[in-house]
């Protein structure tokens, strides 16, 4: 077992590794064999404050820092995760089961997002605006807000968190962190020991492990955070909304989604068979942009399901600790209950199971369900797991009113034989991203993420994220004198 849930099973405030305050511990758990990694105690609120207090402290002097010695750490910080590969992969693989495979990606996808970071250290830029006053010169310069909280969630944990986190650092801002309870180590302390190491000062990032049962609402309410970075479910999003709106808080909200792929009539069937299993089943169905819904048109659905059937059969479930395996455990007990209850439904319903798949402990294998009922409450919500749903549809206007009937809009696909067909595809949906022959997942650092709908409010990546984590300042400056009406 790595170190890491040893040595960093603590908080992480003003610099300062040290246990939690709190009446009780999380345990953190594998998810695949039940081991006990490490328990830790829970923060307070008063630690809260003190992470908080800390954060701002930190600040001003880190705005004031050139921006090219701020860029300085977050190269460092890939080369700390480099030279630590191999230990990370066995840290998610444990805390989260996450396969061989689903760690190279997040790993991949952390380091793109920390090289992006290290460029937008240099990219905020002020203005001078003309005015219609003689003499009155407009400055419009941009600012860090401060001090940034961050939420981050158990799927992925080390790229969800540091997709916040190093951006918000680079653009001149504190940040504290409050990861998720089931990854306390992947999604937080270990993120805080990379930035130590990477020699980021004490006080600019803080790690809080705790949990609302100890803590409430303080980590939203607390005066000190200008911007709240919260990704998770809906409901919880909802609620951090309202909490930050009563505070007068800017709040980035990157929630579930119930993506589709779509297989039009001239698609590459065998192509469109690997766009789609991959898109359901990576991670375990555990990823907001899968694709829960599969639709294809009616003139090809039976080849289509046959080589879909058959591919997912193919997948190997089991130990995320064997290269081979594709599907590992799911995060939690509760969840797999959940994501098993969706299958047993759409059966009551009338659904029919082509691939039903049993769940042994938090392992729960794929499912793949045809005929739910249209009415179905299961295909307008998130399903957080290895379930996918088979829908026929009668031409590219039927698809697009199946696609759109959901609170959802955050990703999707459309595969066709012709490009041009795929983007007015894609228009017509509402959602956030749509891609034109290929899979549902994707996250590029420059290219602005986020939903439509229940799926979120705002943007990350690239100049979206300086909007989020930056503010504004007009300064006027009045060459000669002005006059006054009195």
């Amino acid at each position: 077992m790595s170190s890491c849930f040893t040595d960093l099973a603590q908080q992480y405030i003003g610099g300062q590794w040290r246990p939690g305050r709190g009446s009780w511990d999380i345990i953190d758990f594998n998810p695949y064999d039940g081991e006990k990694l490490a328990s830790i105690t829970t923060a307070t609120v008063d630690e809260v404050d003190e992470a908080y207090r800390a954060a701002e402290a930190a600040q001003k002097k880190w705005a004031a820092t050139n921006p090219y010695a701020r860029r300085a750490v977050f190269e460092k910080a890939i080369r700390v995760i480099e030279d630590r590969e191999d230990e990370i992969t066995e840290v998610i693989i444990a805390e989260l089961g996450g396969t061989r495979l689903k760690a190279a990606f997040e790993l991949h996808l952390t380091k793109e997002l920390l090289r992006e970071s290290m460029q937008l250290a240099l990219r905020p830029e002020g203005k001078i605006l003309p005015s219609p006053v003689d003499g009155k010169e407009n400055r419009l310069y941009r600012e860090p807000v401060g001090v940034v909280g961050v939420i981050s969630p158990f799927n992925f944990p080390l790229f969800l968190s540091i997709k916040s986190v190093a951006p918000a650092l680079a653009l001149g801002n504190a940040v504290v962190l409050k990861p998720h309870q089931n990854t306390p180590i992947i999604g937080g302390s270990l993120i805080a020991k990379i930035f130590e190491d990477a020699g980021l000062p004490g006080g600019l990032l803080n790690v809080l492990i705790t949990d609302i049962a100890e803590i409430g609402d303080a980590f939203l309410e607390h005066p000190v955070p200008k911007v709240i970075s919260f990704t998770g479910s809906d409901a919880v999003g909802r609620h951090v909304a309202t909490v930050c709106a009563s505070f007068f808080k800017r709040s980035v909200l990157e929630l579930g989604g119930n993506s589709a792929l779509v297989v039009l009539d001239d698609a590459d069937i065998d192509y469109a068979v690997d766009a789609a299993v991959f898109s359901r089943y990576v991670h375990q169905g555990q990823v907001c942009m899968a694709a829960n819904r599969v639709l294809v048109d009616r003139s090809i659905a039976e080849e289509f399901t046959g080589k879909f059937v058959a591919k997912v059969k193919s997948l190997k479930v089991g130990d995320p600790r064997d290269p081979q395996t594709i599907i590992g455990p799911v995060i939690n007990s509760a969840q797999a209950k959940a994501v098993s209850g969706v299958v047993d439904q759409a059966i009551a319903e009338g659904a029919t199971a082509l691939v039903h798949g049993v769940t042994t402990d938090n392992l729960v294998a794929p499912s793949v369900l045809t005929d739910v009922p249209a009415d179905s409450a299961l295909l307008r919500q998130e399903v957080f797991g290895p379930v996918a749903f088979l829908i026929p549809f009668d031409g590219e206007e039927d698809a697009v009113r199946i696609v759109n009937d959901t609170p959802y809009g955050l990703s999707g696909a459309v595969h066709t034989g012709d490009i041009e067909r795929g983007v007015a595809f894609a228009r017509q949906i509402d959602t956030g991203m749509f891609h034109v022959n290929d899979g549902t997942v994707h996250d590029e650092p420059l290219i602005p993420f986020g939903g439509e709908k229940h799926s979120g409010i705002g943007r990350l990546n690239g100049e979206m994220t300086i909007e989020a984590f930056t503010t504004q300042k007009w300064i006027s400056v009045q060459h000669g004198r002005s006059s006054f009406p009195f």
